[in-house]
């Protein structure tokens, strides 16, 4: 396997809008090489690679006073996830997304509707808009357009698996593939940011096709688990959501549809909407994005989106958005059968189940290492998110890198060579299982054994099975070339964190929402709501868990 080094200061793992606008950030802070390493092609990857309709952001001429806004935010549908952040961080997220708006516009992408600062979407009728309607379709082009103009090297199909750490805690570094040849990467960076998005394929699709998911099946939380291997706090791991929309074609962008949730016989399934609008969108999808499945499984049947009654002008205000959140296909399809949303109805189901916890950093992009930064959904998630710590870790890992020397990596070099020795045997076997039998399983068991209700018994035994699983995956898994080769490797950061997700299932004793129940503790206890559960790798190698107050 050929060996090449690249030598910067920032490297920035992912080419999403996090790592697009880190780098951004970083070029302009004084950093003289950054680097944007991504698996896939920066034009159109990650969580936001076909486009997105929604900047969740904070203008103070459109919402007034801030304390207002701020207090919306903490009883609004991402309470618990914009809580969990802290409210430092949450203010200095929203007091800093107008900057990035603003910024945005004057790269060229659209971030007003006829003239004016749209918001609709997200909210519960009667509260404070946060969504600020925008047309994301090329917002990637664009991105990666600007960081080229900014003297950023990107190097697609190339998949970092792994951080180089000097042994005392700091990252120095770190390992990647390329996906298209039999090629080693040693990247000598004197700060790292990951911005690899959220992980999914942990558990199974919501359909048939592995890959028909809502959130792009190239995200495997590459970032968390090497991350975590690298020494790193990870936070809430055991905590997942899941998303929901039309059945059989997954895709995100369900605060997009304007109408309500309907059972069979036309009743409405919650109490927030009796008619379409296109300002607030049935919340009742968003309180519990599980509710199609509790009906199926209760036999009250299935629940539908009902768009009938809308105007001719909010469906096409509906279609032009959904254009926008990346939903193509499904607008070609529509138009294909001859169905008019404003005739009938669509039925709406429940989507595979992904981690929301991830690698909790601060207001400046740092994580619990010394040199490591992430941003984005790494850890809180959303666009606007993605990109205001994005831009903040761009700048700090900047500044960073200006005050410190790069580490030679020929020092660490057995850490290297054992991991390369690693990839060869994966390429060597010439028999074996492949990715996907090994994806699968893992999927299996995590359906059965650590799904949404979970117990003692339950997880025990499931992680007693995954541990087996993880020995004989990294014991016969072979790849036949390149990219295969990738797929293997992010089958080991899923197994990884799968690992984690029990761990953290065990030591949370207590329900927490709907995804999280535990009937031998079914009480939420009010004594964890301010803290966070932290897990990390102990010295023994094996991982140790903390609470500790936000």
């Amino acid at each position: 396997m050929e060996t090449q080094r690249v030598i910067c200061d920032v490297l920035c793992v992912g080419g999403g809008i996090a790592g697009l606008m880190a780098a951004i950030a970083a070029s302009e802070n004084g950093a003289v090489k950054v680097v944007v390493a991504e698996k896939s092609n920066t034009m159109h990857s990650g969580a936001a690679g076909m486009g997105n309709d929604h900047f969740q952001c904070y203008i103070p001429d459109v919402h007034g006073d801030y304390e207002a806004f701020a207090n919306d935010l903490l009883y609004g549908q991402f309470a618990g996830r914009i809580s969990a952040m802290g409210r430092e961080a949450m203010d200095f997220w929203f007091k800093n997304s107008y900057e990035i708006v603003k910024l945005w516009e004057s790269w060229g992408i659209p971030m007003k509707y006829e003239g004016r600062y749209e918001f609709a979407g997200h909210s519960f009728p009667g509260q404070t808009l946060n969504h600020l309607k925008y047309s994301g379709f090329n917002q990637k082009p664009i991105l990666t357009k600007q960081a080229r103009e900014h003297s950023v090297e990107i190097l697609n199909r190339v998949m970092v698996f792994d951080l180089i750490t000097d042994g005392q805690g700091k990252v120095i570094g770190a390992l990647g593939i390329s996906t298209r040849e039999d090629k080693l990467i040693e990247f000598e960076a004197k700060s790292v940011i990951l911005g690899t998005g959220p992980c999914v394929r942990m558990w199974p699709a919501p359909g048939l096709q592995d890959f028909n998911r809502p959130l792009p099946p190239s995200c495997t939380g590459d970032g968390r688990a090497m991350a975590y291997r690298a020494g790193a706090e990870l936070v809430d791991l055991e905590l997942t959501a899941v998303h929901a929309g039309p059945k059989y074609l997954a895709r995100a962008g369900q605060a997009t549809w304007i109408g309500v949730l309907r059972d069979r016989y036309d009743k409405p399934v919650g109490t927030f909407l009796t008619k379409p609008n296109r300002y607030y969108n049935d919340m009742t999808l968003e309180v519990n994005k599980g509710i199609f499945n509790e009906y199926i499984k209760s036999g009250k049947g299935p629940i539908y989106m009902d768009t009938r009654g809308m105007s001719e002008e909010d469906l096409q205000y509906m279609l032009y958005w959904m254009k926008h959140e990346g939903n193509i296909e499904l607008i070609k399809h529509l138009a294909e059968e001859g169905i008019d949303l404003r005739k009938n109805a669509v039925e709406f189901m429940t989507y595979d189940m992904h981690i929301v916890g991830g690698i909790p950093y601060n207001s400046k992009g740092q994580t619990s290492l010394e040199g490591l930064y992430a941003a984005g959904d790494e850890w809180a998630g959303g666009i606007s998110c993605a990109a205001v710590f994005g831009w903040s870790a761009g700048k700090n890992a900047a500044l960073y890198a200006t005050s410190v020397t790069s580490t030679d990596l020929d020092k660490v070099k057995t850490d290297i060579n054992t991991r390369k020795e690693m990839l060869q045997d994966l390429r060597s076997r010439k028999d074996g299982p492949k990715w996907q039998e090994a994806n699968y399983a893992l999927q299996q068991i995590m359906r059965d054994y650590c799904y949404t209700v979970k117990s003692e018994p339950l997880l025990e035994a499931g992680l007693e099975t995954l541990i087996r699983l993880k020995e004989k995956t990294h014991q016969y898994l072979m790849a036949e070339n390149p990219h295969e080769l990738m797929h293997c490797l992010e089958v080991f950061n899923l197994l990884d964190l799968a690992e984690l997700v029990f761990v953290g299932s065990l030591d949370r004793k207590e329900t927490r929402g709907i995804n999280f129940i535990r009937p031998d503790y079914i009480l939420t206890n009010p004594m964890l709501d301010a803290k966070r559960h932290l897990i990390r790798k102990g010295p023994d190698g094996l991982p140790v868990t903390e609470w500790r107050k936000i």
